[in-house]
């Protein structure tokens, strides 16, 4: 499927082998503003990703000619930033340990819903952004309205209370990241701001969302983690 773009779309790349989950991801994402490839191979999807830039992918564990984390490694090395989904019929607790390893933000269990798969697609547009290395960091707001509210279908008391249990959980996850920075437990740290990151995204925590993404690809780096406690800080007040 390729839509026309309208403007600033998203630019989507669906990696799926199979003519019927195919099909489905086409009804789902026709409601969506945004331009989709579709790409039935781990080498079309290389062949795709080498002539278009895309805001998201949406990657098949299991190709013919590949695999789901060996395909998103390959499309890493040149574009380190893009938030990545993987949709699987496996929904094993290793198989999905292993692919958050493997850099994915979330997995999809196949068959999902149609409203799974949009919030999580809106959710992870979100990430994207939120992950850019450009721009003035001080433009960047803390909370995005209209993202959370997307997620949720518009529910504002549900956002309202959502935020609340955020707020409140909030100095807990901060405290279990830094632990984890001082001493060096990177499968920890992963963990933890892979946690974060899916609940700055329901939440609209724009600000934070990018400085978890920043902490996330440079651990080492005392900027990142200040960047990471200054958000924090300012939610909390």
């Amino acid at each position: 499927m390729n839509t026309q773009k309208q403007g600033a779309v998203p630019h989507l790349l669906l990696v799926e082998d199979d003519m019927t989950s195919q099909g489905f991801f086409q009804f789902a994402l026709e409601s969506l503003p945004a331009t989709v490839d579709i790409a039935d191979s781990f080498a079309s999807a290389l062949q795709r990703a080498e002539s278009a830039h895309y805001d998201l992918w949406l990657i098949d564990v299991n190709l013919p000619d590949g695999d789901g984390p060996t395909l998103l490694q390959r499309l890493r090395a040149k574009h380190p930033r893009v938030s990545a989904l993987a949709h699987t019929a496996d929904a094993s607790s290793e198989i999905q340990q292993a692919l958050q390893q493997a850099g994915f933000s979330e997995t999809l269990i196949k068959p999902m819903s149609r409203d799974t798969l949009l919030k999580a697609i809106r959710r992870n547009l979100a990430k994207s952004a939120a992950g850019s290395d450009g721009g003035d960091e001080s433009d960047v707001p803390h909370w995005d309205e209209a993202v959370a509210l997307a997620a949720l279908n518009g529910q504002q008391a549900h956002l309202r209370a959502l935020r609340e249990l955020f707020l409140a959980e909030l100095p807990t996850a901060r405290d279990a990241v830094g632990r984890a920075l001082d001493r060096h437990d990177e499968t920890e740290l992963r963990n933890q701001l892979h946690r974060l990151q899916a609940s700055c995204g329901f939440v609209g925590a724009l600000k934070l969302a990018r400085a978890v993404r920043q902490l996330h690809n440079t651990p080492s780096s005392p900027t990142a983690r200040r960047c990471f406690d200054g958000a924090v800080s300012a939610l909390l007040g």
